[in-house]
């Protein structure tokens, strides 16, 4: 059999729309219909030889994990219920890993190298964004709070079911079958489909299953990262939201606040080094020098450094501006370097920028 090494036009026709369907449901921010999102769990269920479990239903993800907490807080037989005697279905992942496995290496078999890769970067590519902004809201819930070690892996588990992987290998299932005629498993497929479209995050075990709903606002910039300017980026109808600046997650204090109002003696008083750049970035070089009264001591290339009279001692501040994409970072180095250059070695650990092959 000779591989194919080009599309047809219907074949590149149908791609497109496949892969606007799966982003559409990755994105959606409409709520989950609980009556069919419980037909869809009593299904797969089924499909594993396991009786229905009690559904649980939460307005959001942290919703969710507060209620697991409170339950592990409460005694030793609720610490049972929730935790010890939730066994996962291991058979799940298996059905989903068997039906994308199965299509995976026929599609490989089908087509060339050069267009296989083709394929699998354009929808992965742009299916991308589920993943990165699924990532933020887990690494935001896990900042909730304490939160003990049992709560940490029921929230870190690699056995839920989750938009941002199953979406994107939901989309490449279905173009397999449709467009390429690849066999698969019916059965699997409409267990896997159900789950998907008609849930958010699903935490599937023995006698319990959880299901979360999906946000009800989702905002990105110009390149798919969460941004949202004096307002949450995403928000679920319980009010859980998280905050975001070109995809840099902000605290509360920063994120609802417009950055037109952000005030440049934030940044003398914010340790995180990733926020004082989001800081700088929204306030502009021009108000930070101006409001901070800030000195320009020194400049060596395309670094330059700053002073800033602070109430106790001076502040200190490395500007760095890239060569190739004129993207402005500030780093706070200790207040009694007056060079540029002295203070360019001091942030990369003693090393002369001289010997630097390439300035970044």
């Amino acid at each position: 059999m000779s591989l194919i090494e080009n599309l047809t036009p219907e074949q590149e026709a149908l791609i497109p729309v496949y892969r606007e369907k799966w982003r559409a449901i990755a994105l959606s921010t409409e709520r989950i219909d609980r009556e069919k999102a419980a037909i869809a769990v009593k299904i797969a269920y089924e499909v594993l030889g396991l009786s229905k479990p009690r559904i649980l239903f939460f307005d959001s993800p942290l919703a969710a994990f507060k209620s697991v907490n409170a339950n592990l807080k409460n005694s030793y037989s609720n610490l049972e219920k929730y935790w010890y005697r939730w066994n996962l279905p291991e058979h799940l992942l298996k059905t989903y890993h068997d039906l994308f496995n199965k299509i995976l290496n026929w599609l490989g078999e089908l087509l060339s190298e050069d267009l296989f890769s083709s394929l699998s970067n354009e929808l992965y590519f742009n299916l991308d964004i589920c993943f990165f902004f699924w990532q933020q809201v887990i690494q935001h819930l896990i900042t909730q709070g304490d939160i003990p070690n049992e709560v940490l892996s029921f929230l870190e588990s690699d056995m839920r079911v989750e938009p941002e992987e199953w979406i994107q290998r939901c989309c490449l299932i279905e173009i397999g079958f449709v467009v390429f005629n690849a066999p698969y498993n019916s059965t699997g497929w409409q267990l896997l489909r159900g789950l998907v479209e008609n849930c958010g995050w699903v935490y599937p075990f023995k006698e319990i299953c959880i299901v979360c709903d999906r946000p009800t606002k989702l905002s990105f910039d110009n390149e798919n990262r969460l941004h949202a300017e004096g307002e949450a980026a995403i928000e679920f109808t319980d009010g859980y939201s998280l905050y975001s600046y070109h995809g840099v997650t902000l605290p509360e204090k920063y994120g609802k606040i417009h950055p037109q109002q952000w005030q440049a003696g934030w940044l003398l008083r914010e340790e995180n080094a990733e926020l004082r750049r989001v800081l700088i970035q929204g306030i502009g070089y021009a108000r930070i020098c101006q409001e901070l009264q800030a000195i320009e001591l020194d400049t060596w290339a395309e670094y330059t450094l700053l002073k800033i009279d602070a109430d106790e001692e001076s502040i200190h501040l490395l500007k760095m501006t890239c060569p190739s994409t004129g993207f402005i970072h500030a780093l706070r180095v200790p207040p009694n370097m007056n060079s540029a250059r002295e203070a360019i070695g001091w942030v990369n650990w003693g090393v002369d920028p001289e010997a630097f092959g390439v300035q970044t």
